[in-house]
């Protein structure tokens, strides 16, 4: 399955914010490069090939590949900030949100995957300017998490001792389903999702929660 194809399951129009279509190609090329091969070991070259283009043309779209990895980042984590912000700030209990926020962000984790372990996994590969912005980025998705849980823990649903480590634990948890999750194994997004929303409710000592 590509890039596209797998993105496609989340989004009506993946990269559709990626233009020209010249431009888009590349970035989709190089996810499945970075992913297949790793950010070092992926050559322009490698990326300008699989999109059926020449090498001199990838540099009209990105100064350096540098440049790429850092716009798959910068997007993909603006996504899965989008996703989680969208669950914390929703209506309901924090056990809800929360359950909406880890359902949302594995499926998001799964239904991209090969996208999902580029900008999960390739953060050390940016330069320092870069790096900062993503860690940036990375610390604003912490924090509706950890929103979540701290409200959980306000209104007693949650038992919380160590809230940072418990945000950590949670986001850790999600993160390594683009690691494992295989569009050929016996579970779905949905119900991955729906398994880790409910794993995530008993770490947090809300208990027995049933199907969620």
């Amino acid at each position: 399955m590509s890039t596209a194809e797998e993105t496609a399951g989340g989004e009506a129009q993946p990269w559709g914010e990626v233009t020209p279509d010249a431009a888009r190609r590349l970035l989709l090329a190089a996810v499945e490069a970075f992913a297949e091969r790793g950010y070092h070991a992926t050559t322009t070259r490698d990326i300008a090939g699989r999109a059926g283009m020449s090498p001199a043309a990838l540099y009209i779209h990105y100064k350096t590949k540098e440049e790429l990895l850092h716009r798959i980042s910068r997007i993909g984590h603006e996504k899965a900030l989008d996703i989680l912000r969208t669950a914390s700030r929703g209506e309901g209990t924090a056990t809800e949100r929360l359950a909406d926020a880890v359902s949302s962000f594995v499926r998001w984790h799964a239904r991209g995957r090969t996208t999902a372990r580029v900008v999960q996994y390739e953060l050390d590969s940016l330069g320092p300017g870069a790096r900062a912005e993503i860690v940036g980025l990375r610390r604003q998705v912490d924090a509706e998490v950890r929103g979540i849980i701290e409200d959980g823990v306000r209104s007693g649903e949650f038992d919380v001792p160590d809230v940072p480590g418990t945000t950590l634990a949670v986001l850790s948890l999600c993160i390594d389903v683009a690691r494992w999750f295989n569009v050929d194994g016996p579970r779905t997004p949905e119900q991955v999702g729906a398994l880790y929303a409910d794993l995530v409710l008993r770490m947090v000592g809300v208990g027995n929660t049933g199907s969620v």
